[in-house]
């Protein structure tokens, strides 16, 4: 059985998928949802690191 699923993931590998383009998502749409993640990630990041340091020179 591994060496079945160890041929899977060697011929899945090496087959590289297609772009279909009334399947799939745009990649264009898909780096716009990239950005807007990091960007989102980054301000709760720095919101974050603002309000402990209020606190630490509040408190």
């Amino acid at each position: 059985m591994a060496e079945a699923q160890k041929r899977l993931s060697h011929s899945t590998l090496k087959r590289r998928q297609r772009f279909h383009r009334k399947r799939d998502v745009r990649p264009a749409v898909l780096a716009k949802a990239n950005r807007l993640v990091i960007w989102v990630a980054a301000f709760i990041g720095l919101s974050f690191l603002a309000i402990v340091t209020l606190q630490a020179v509040l408190g």
